[in-house]
């Protein structure tokens, strides 16, 4: 999956650039830094307590480890570049003990994919989006509550477990704090019950899988974790209102969303 925690863990510099259609996805984090521009119609991101609202030529920089959620409330079209630290490393060495007060700048001009083949294009793209950030904002020293880092330790479960049995039951066990705490907190933070969640999770997954792969939509639900075809189906259906199978017929040649 292209939006993961484990995104950028690698130490190696690494860059992904996608054009996505209805982009939504529910409360993560990664290493990885995150630029969306928003190209068309309107887009509602949330970084950490923050939502922004997002218009055509706007865009959000989201810094390493930072909470954020995605939605389009009726249609988007957005660029997503997703890049490792080490891609924009003096960046990095001098703002890596900081993140952002407004994550939101302005873009006149959107890049092609194929301009950006080579990574001296790319380094050279993403610097002049961190010059526009500074210009743009202040930074402030980043804080990490006890809360905080028990919501991050649960993203991480999930996102190395989502394929498997996955219950928050198995989530406290692991992590060692109480169920009825972290449901609570859990909730507080994602506006999402656990099972919601972990739901709307897999079936992110499942549609990238759907659009970018060849995979049956069997071998795809049980990749995403579900024990059956007929759940997986009807859960899919209840998400984006059509079958697996007509949501990858109808949007695998008009292009990617989420």
């Amino acid at each position: 999956m292209y939006l993961f925690e484990q995104y950028g863990m690698e130490g190696e510099e690494q860059f992904t650039y996608s054009s996505l259609k209805d982009l939504n996805f529910p409360l993560h984090f990664h290493r990885a830094y995150e630029i969306i521009i928003v190209e068309k119609g309107e887009m509602v991101i949330a970084v950490e307590e923050r939502d922004y609202h997002l218009k055509e030529g706007e865009a959000v920089f989201i810094f390493p480890n930072q909470l954020h959620k995605l939605s389009t409330p009726e249609y988007s079209v957005c660029r997503v570049l997703i890049f490792s630290p080490e891609l924009i490393g003096h960046f990095f060495s001098s703002y890596k003990s900081s993140v952002p007060e407004d994550n939101r700048f302005a873009v006149t001009e959107i890049p092609e994919k194929q301009a950006l083949s080579s990574i001296y294009a790319q380094k050279a793209v993403l610097y002049g989006y961190c010059d526009t950030l500074i210009r743009s904002t202040s930074f402030e020293e980043i804080k990490v509550s006890s809360k905080r880092k028990i919501i991050q330790n649960v993203l991480i479960y999930i996102d190395n477990h989502y394929q498997d049995d996955c219950t928050l039951k198995d989530v406290t066990k692991a992590i060692q704090y109480d169920y009825a705490y972290v449901s609570k907190l859990f909730y507080t933070y994602t506006n999402l019950t656990f099972t919601t969640y972990i739901n709307r999770y897999r079936l992110t997954q499942a549609t990238y899988l759907l659009l970018n792969t060849e995979e049956t939509i069997s071998d795809i639900s049980q990749k995403c974790g579900y024990k059956t075809l007929r759940t997986f189906n009807r859960n899919f259906k209840e998400l984006k209102s059509v079958s697996p199978s007509k949501f990858r017929e109808e949007n695998k040649v008009s292009g990617k969303n989420l």
